[in-house]
């Protein structure tokens, strides 16, 4: 494994610029094991794995271990749950439903902390991160990651994320394209894609996530990555309402549209699954079986080590930013989220449940999850570490898109919204609507949600 110095120079104003988090969009595959609930002693931790996704997992044993060391008498229980995103959320919505089987450390999407703090299944833990003293190590925007509706904390923020487009060196040689590509609008992504199809027919040219089965990887990942490059946007934060009838919305659509109406995109049968991230990630990109993807600032995490390792990609991976539309200022754009660990209602005891998030998280095991899952650090210890700084070399690019990210409505209701959006991904990706009438149908559907008062016309 090469590391390049420098890799990354995060600066405390771009950390807080960066962690205004919304939520982010990995990806995992199952079921959980054991029951949780009801023994102070015991601590229940239910969290995401899949493949794609081992790195949580590996902190997760190595902070029980040490726990248990330090904690005789407590022992914790490690739940994976075997599911890619939306599966995952599922699970664990119904895990949460019953005293008897809500875990007390959750790994949670900061996307939905409002609203599962609202629903009562998280616990606010502001009096238990008093006494930690590694609390002041996180950037305060950090914080606010972990914040709900009360102004009450209820998660530990675990990092931060941008995405982007990768594309493959070796493909674009061969096709004639340049290997050190910048695209300045979406039609310049749009001529690389049809290039690669015409050049080689066997390589499948763009991924742009389109599934309802693949959840915020398609409204976050995928639409939003394109609306907020153009100049409309999803909700007006003066106004505090949701915007319908927008050309942006319409104009993104019409995006997908293309992708998928001239198959530039993957095949229906791989889109539409529910195994596409963790196969871009782990088979397309690896194999030379896709050009172009836009994803996440984790993928190279799990090419440097593992199971997944790809000792060439270094070589053989290009990145760039996603340009605006047309190239309007600020002429790229990004989206942010992260992930947290949260402490459930039901917890019987709370103070254990954060002491161990205070493991899980402390400067070591956080140096381990950042580098190895590659996320945006946002303890400021570990921000500013050699190991930190050298480990990744595509650090320095994915943080360097902190300045045009963008985050998602941190709202109760965003979970529905984001769904409507991808239903409407969904149906002009397979043909089923137009995107006006997919736009039409998401703006009847928003006024469903939110109703007429919470909404404006564009």
């Amino acid at each position: 494994m090469n590391r390049r110095h420098g890799a990354v120079a995060l600066s405390a104003a771009a950390l807080t610029i960066s962690v205004a988090l919304a939520g982010c969009g990995s990806s995992s595959s199952g079921g959980a094991s054991g029951d949780a609930g009801g023994d102070a002693n015991t601590l229940t931790v239910a969290y995401q794995r899949t493949s794609q996704f081992t790195q949580l997992d590996a902190v997760l044993k190595k902070a029980k271990t040490e726990y248990e060391a330090a904690n005789q008498g407590k022992t914790v229980t490690l739940m994976p749950i075997e599911a890619e995103q939306d599966q995952y959320f599922t699970k664990l919505a119904l895990m949460n439903r019953s005293a008897s089987t809500a875990p007390d450390v959750i790994y949670e999407d900061s996307f939905q902390v409002r609203s599962d703090a609202a629903a009562g299944y998280l616990a606010p833990i502001d009096e238990q991160l008093a006494k930690w003293t590694d609390w002041s190590q996180f950037d305060e925007t950090a914080k606010q990651a972990g914040l709900g509706d009360d102004g009450k904390t209820y998660g530990v923020s675990m990092g931060t994320d941008t995405r982007a487009l990768y594309y493959n060196k070796t493909l674009f040689a061969q096709a004639g394209l340049p290997t050190e590509w910048q695209p300045k609008t979406w039609d310049d992504v749009l001529s690389a894609a049809r290039t690669i199809k015409a050049k080689l027919p066997d390589v499948t040219p763009f991924n742009i996530y389109a599934g309802k089965s693949t959840g915020e990887g398609t409204s976050m990942q995928g639409f939003e990555m394109l609306l907020y490059g153009t100049d409309s946007t999803l909700y007006d934060t003066s106004s505090q309402k949701w915007v319908t009838g927008s050309k942006g919305f319409k104009d993104s659509l019409n995006f997908y549209q293309t992708v998928y109406g001239e198959k530039l995109g993957p095949g229906l049968d791989l889109a539409l699954d529910a195994t596409v991230g963790s196969r871009v990630s782990t088979e397309l990109l690896p194999q030379g079986k896709l050009a172009i993807a836009l994803d996440g600032s984790w993928l190279p995490g799990q090419w440097i080590k593992g199971d997944n390792a790809w000792p060439e990609w270094e070589k053989t991976i290009g990145f760039a930013p996603m340009p605006t539309q047309n190239g309007q200022e600020p002429g790229a754009t990004s989206m942010s989220g992260g992930w947290l660990l949260s402490v459930g209602a039901n917890a019987p005891d709370k103070q254990a449940a954060v002491d161990f998030i205070g493991v899980a998280l402390n400067r070591e095991n956080s140096l381990k999850y950042y580098t190895e899952n590659s996320q945006i650090a946002v303890r400021k210890d570990v921000a500013e570490d050699p190991e930190y700084l050298d480990y990744n070399p595509s650090f320095k690019f994915f943080s360097s898109l902190v300045p045009v990210t963008n985050f998602r409505p941190a709202t109760p209701d965003y979970s529905q919204i984001s769904g409507n959006i991808q239903v409407a991904v969904e149906s002009v990706a397979t043909g089923a609507a137009t995107p006006e009438a997919a736009a039409e149908a998401y703006d009847q559907g928003l006024l469903g949600i939110v109703g007429q008062d919470k909404t404006q016309a564009e």
